[in-house]
């Protein structure tokens, strides 16, 4: 790979910026570096402060001639339209069969893009209540669910640590230390959450609460913002390290909040026992690999621009000399910080919520002045990923509740009926895999579907600890697909580095080599473990 250029413009004009360290004005915008390493003075404009929340950036809707729109448009009340038309299978009830016409067409709007995304779900929530497909406290349900306000929480703590310019610092020690290639970045914090993984069995908390502000830090000091210049290391950053959590989500019983459901249906249906110490003896040899090789695929598929940094340590070194002590804004930050982080990792003693830790220190933000009620109410990013990310997990989770799940677990088994236990293993677990498509949660994708296809696996005659092990690891890697897989998707989706449609490739490419990589390093590590 051929060294790209480093990210800093002139050290010593770049450092004389510090000379009133920005951390110690709490309206001052963050001091990143800015243009390309040179000898003359830089002839193109200011990038956009960093300090500019997502709040300030454009909206996520696309712009489309008023012919394209109504196009769209159409395409998507053709495509609703035609699944009611066709009338609910026997034994589904027409409220459901219309659920999950609103479902498809909201899938599709999402796709198509005729307006922005939280508008095209905000449409879905008022067609099922319209139509009577829910109640309208139903359709309503899904923006009081707590893993919704987690997603939004992490916004809201994210901009604090963006504000006082903690973020700033802590991306600083970042390029310090490892800054000599991009692709060492991800590698650090996908370490760091993976490492998290074993204590916080929560992928939102952990990942969108702790990792992505630091993520988000580091891709704007290298003056990479969402826009004409996302290419050059945010936008591989974001999608690296969501697509390494997934990965994580899948190595570890605490890995994210619905693996302990899915050890408890394994038992229930097999016999099979998982444990924290076997699920990460099982996982472990497949996630590693997993974890050595995705960002490479990715660097690969989707290089950032700057790949090589010669200049980045000494700069930063001397970047954080100048920023001086640490300001109050910045203390009361990493309090709240590692007060969180905590009061996560000792849920299972305290038992308060996920959501209830982070809404606390959402609130003691407010309360010393980290956070003003603008800055909250200005989030137009974190507030747009709310209307839609609320309304898809409860459209989801009502249409697990209607029995189409289960009936399209029965047509799979019939599809494999006769089949050797090894070819229907494969087929069934990759529908499995793929029918995370229609979910926005793991947990909503697990509950609905994981038992029926186990039960169908072993009946096949495949060797339960195969089957359990196989099913549990799709049931988190399936997340990668879309930008609504799991709770920390619309989170690094939301910072707006990537549109939707590079996401759901780049999430399918990944996706299916992580499958790969489960599906035939995990099989041979369980032989050596003696598990089948």
């Amino acid at each position: 790979m051929v060294a790209r250029a480093s990210p800093f413009g002139d050290p010593s004009a770049i450092l004389a910026r510090h000379e009133t360290p920005s951390h110690t004005r709490p309206d001052a915008p963050l001091i990143v570096p800015t243009g390309r390493m040179s000898t003359t003075p830089p002839t193109t404009p200011p990038a956009t402060p960093p300090s500019a929340s997502p709040a300030a950036a454009p909206s996520s809707g696309e712009r489309h001639e008023p012919h394209t729109v109504w196009w769209r448009w159409l395409l998507i009340l053709g495509v609703g339209g035609g699944i009611v038309a066709l009338g609910a299978p026997a034994g589904i009830a027409p409220e459901a069969w219309r659920l999950f016409a609103i479902f498809i067409a909201t899938i599709l709007g999402s796709i198509l893009r005729p307006a922005p995304a939280g508008a095209v779900v905000l449409f879905g929530v008022c067609a099922i209540a319209v139509t009577g497909a829910m109640t309208p406290a139903n359709a309503l349900k899904g923006y009081s669910d707590p893993l919704v306000w987690l997603v939004l929480c992490a916004f809201f703590i994210s901009r604090g640590v963006m504000k006082t310019g903690l973020g700033e610092r802590i991306a600083y020690h970042f390029i310090r230390a490892i800054g000599q290639r991009s692709i060492g970045l991800v590698y650090a914090l996908v370490g760091t959450d993976t490492l998290l993984a074993t204590i916080i069995p929560s992928n939102s908390a952990r990942a969108g609460g702790v990792i992505f502000p630091i993520a988000r830090s580091l891709a704007q000091a290298y003056d990479s913002h969402p826009g004409p210049t996302a290419r050059r290391l945010g936008a591989y950053l974001m999608v690296a390290v969501y697509h390494c959590d997934v990965i994580a989500c899948a190595m570890f019983l605490t890995g994210q909040a619905s693996n302990v459901l899915i050890a408890r249906f394994a038992k229930e249906v097999s016999g099979v026992e998982l444990t924290f110490t076997s699920w990460a003896a099982a996982m472990i040899v497949p996630g590693l690999t997993a974890l050595a090789l995705v960002p490479i695929i990715l660097f690969r598929l989707f290089p950032p621009e700057i790949t090589h940094t010669p200049h980045a340590a000494s700069f930063a070194g001397r970047a954080l000399e100048k920023m001086g002590a640490p300001s109050r804004g910045e203390w009361m930050m990493l309090l709240v910080f590692v007060v969180v982080a905590l009061l996560w990792m000792t849920t299972r003693w305290h038992g308060i919520n996920y959501t209830v830790v982070a809404l606390m220190g959402v609130c003691f933000l407010i309360i010393t002045g980290v956070l003003q009620w603008d800055d909250v109410m200005g989030d137009r990013a974190a507030w747009d990923v709310f209307i839609w990310y609320g309304g898809l997990v409860r459209m989801a989770e009502a249409l697990g509740e209607t029995g189409i799940t289960k009936r399209f677990a029965e047509v799979a088994a019939s599809l494999t009926l006769g089949w050797e236990w090894g070819a229907a293993l494969i087929a069934l677990v990759l529908i499995y895999f793929f029918a995370h498509y229609a979910f926005a949660s793991i947990t909503a994708h697990a509950t609905a579907m994981f038992t029926p296809f186990l039960v169908v696996v072993i009946a096949a005659g495949a060797p339960p600890h195969l089957a359990v092990l196989s099913l549990a690891a799709a049931s988190n890697l399936d997340a990668a697909l879309t930008h609504f897989g799991t709770t920390t998707s619309p989170i690094y989706f939301g910072a707006r580095y990537i549109p939707q449609k590079t996401w759901w490739r780049l999430g399918l490419i990944t996706a299916c080599a992580t499958i790969l990589i489960f599906g035939t390093v995990g099989p041979l590590w369980w032989r050596v473990l003696g598990l089948w």
